[in-house]
């Protein structure tokens, strides 16, 4: 079985348009657009976000504006300040994270990236 690809966006990177992948992405630079993943999306300290996520799980750290749809787990650390309308199975927040909008736990998963 093959390994799925990580992807990465870096710091200093901005990036105007959808992105799909089927693999895990780390964003630390700035997308402005939507971002589907079959795996997880992380997005570091410096990532930034304007447009819908969809992916199986979330880690934030940064700022994400838009709406989320994650399958399984989403984590908003304690730097992560959050503008969206999220369905989610799980949700952790981190004393000090930021999240505005609105959530909806759902044991139902989003539509896969095809």
């Amino acid at each position: 079985m093959e390994t799925p690809a990580r992807n990465l966006i870096g710091k200093g990177t901005v990036i105007k348009g959808d992105v799909e992948s089927s693999g895990d992405i780390r964003v630390d630079g700035h997308l402005i657009g939507s971002l589907k993943s079959n795996g997880k999306i992380v997005v570091g300290q410096t990532g930034v976000i304007e447009g819908d996520l969809t992916c199986k799980q979330a880690d934030i750290s940064g700022v994400v504006k838009g709406v989320l749809k994650c399958d399984e787990l989403t984590s908003l650390k304690a730097t992560s300040k959050v503008e969206v309308d999220m369905t989610t199975k799980q949700l952790y927040i981190e004393v000090g994270a930021v999240f505005t909008g609105k959530c909806q736990m759902s044991q139902t998963a989003p539509q896969p990236v095809k």
